[in-house]
């Protein structure tokens, strides 16, 4: 399977057209989610709003309420709402507004969150409230173009005029949404599979056929932020794809146990469907990584307990140097690599403790200012591939590093460690002739 060479031609990603027409944001007030302030249940039917759902009818959309908060808890229910005119009986004056029943997602928010609603390309909502200064709401800002300039009243954008292709950005962002991304190109995927017979193989030898039957150009030496960019999306695309066929498998088997629908059995098996994403997502990224630093030459240890037990991702230049008292700890970098942060970044701050400043390698798109300034006070430096920078704000573009600079870094340490391990050599000195 190393060997086979697979051509094809390149691939459709997609937009995010194909799920979305519309979005309109706003920043929730007390008279429209505080019980105690008011009852109604109703958001004003402004010009943005009248953007965003088109119709002057009457009209009940079915709903998907979300509720996300930082560190990947959230709440869905499915609920309509209504749009009407409250004084369509009213031969020339007409009032907006969108009614929502209550529901277990909207008592979740309170004075001061970010709402969206989107309008989807099947006619249906999807409301998201998540906290104000969150990095989901930095995502989804980036991801619909969009900015609240008075928080009053809502803003909008049309999809079409803002959007993206599906690339893992906009992937990662649906993919928290529970949005699943279909592949317009299925059938090339399917034919790829072909060999691993309908079974997960090894994380090691899954990564190795990624890159084997990558279609396009990587240049791991030239432009390593593209190419783990590129070749974690690919694995991403190849793997959904056969775990698709996986999951089709066993859903057909059922979860019969005697009589009864045997719910522990399903519930158990959907968890180890999430377990298994997020932890394979992990190993790929490693095992790209690695691919990455290893055609560039750099020198490496790889999760080698250090103090305490800890077991950095990446220890430069190795571990037999780090536990050498003598040698100078500035020329020791670590490097902690998650493809998410969440509040899992904290746990860098514990490993390699001769290290003071800790590099943190993430593909997450959009992260607050509030914890990337959290970040620098500890002494954490954020990597992320180039492509993922302009989902950051201006200011924090500045402070960002990419991972071709996060190689010259390691590598003009790793020559002055050479260089100081070198003998001293007294040069020849003539002796005159006699």
């Amino acid at each position: 399977m190393e060997n086979q060479i697979y051509t094809f031609a390149p691939m459709n990603n997609g937009y995010l057209s194909q799920y979305f027409e519309a979005v309109a944001a706003k920043t929730l007030s007390a008279v429209e989610i505080n019980p105690n302030s008011s009852h109604q249940h109703e958001f004003n039917g402004t010009k943005q709003l009248k953007n965003v759902l088109k119709t002057r009818s009457r009209t009940h959309f079915p709903t998907t309420f979300l509720w996300i908060e930082g560190q990947n808890e959230g709440l869905s229910c499915e609920e309509p709402v209504t749009w009407y005119d409250a004084r369509e009986n009213h031969p020339t004056r007409s009032e907006y507004r969108l009614y929502f029943p209550k529901n277990v997602v909207m008592s979740m928010a309170t004075e001061g969150d970010t709402m969206f609603i989107a309008r989807r390309t099947d006619d249906t909502l999807l409301i998201i409230v998540t906290a104000s200064g969150s990095t989901i709401e930095s995502q989804l800002f980036w991801l619909f173009g969009l900015e609240i300039t008075n928080k009053s009243t809502f803003s909008s954008s049309m999809i079409e005029g803002q959007d993206h292709e599906l690339d893992y950005a906009t992937r990662f962002i649906l993919d928290e949404l529970g949005i699943e991304v279909e592949e317009p190109e299925a059938d090339q995927l399917d034919r790829l599979l072909l060999d691993f017979n309908g079974k997960f193989p090894p994380t090691s030898i899954f990564s190795a056929f990624t890159r084997t039957c990558f279609i396009g150009n990587i240049d791991p030496l030239g432009d390593p932020d593209s190419t783990l960019l590129a070749l974690m999306d690919w694995e991403e695309k190849l793997f959904r794809r056969l775990e698709r066929h996986i999951i089709s498998k066993r859903l057909k088997e059922g979860f019969d146990s005697g009589d009864d629908q045997d719910v522990d059995n399903f519930i158990s098996f959907s968890l180890s469907v999430q377990n298994r994403r997020k932890s394979r997502a992990g190993y790929a990224f490693e095992n790209h990584l690695t691919y990455i630093l290893e055609n560039n030459g750099v020198k490496f240890s790889r999760k080698i307990e250090t103090e305490n037990k800890a077991k950095p991702d990446f220890l430069f230049p190795n571990i037999a140097q780090y536990r050498d008292s003598s040698f100078p700890a500035n020329l020791l970098t670590m490097l902690g690599a998650k493809t998410t942060c969440k509040d899992r970044w904290r746990q860098v701050l514990t490993e390699a403790g001769r290290i003071s400043e800790k590099h943190l390698l993430t593909l997450e798109p959009g992260i607050s200012e509030n914890q990337t300034n959290e970040m620098k006070a500890n002494q954490i430096q954020l990597i992320l591939p180039s492509p993922l920078h302009t989902t950051f704000t201006s200011a924090q573009q500045l402070w960002l590093m990419n991972i071709k600079s996060f190689i010259q870094l390691v590598k003009e340490r790793q020559n002055r460690g050479v260089n100081r391990m070198q003998p001293f050599r007294h040069s020849k000195v003539q002796q005159p002739r006699l």
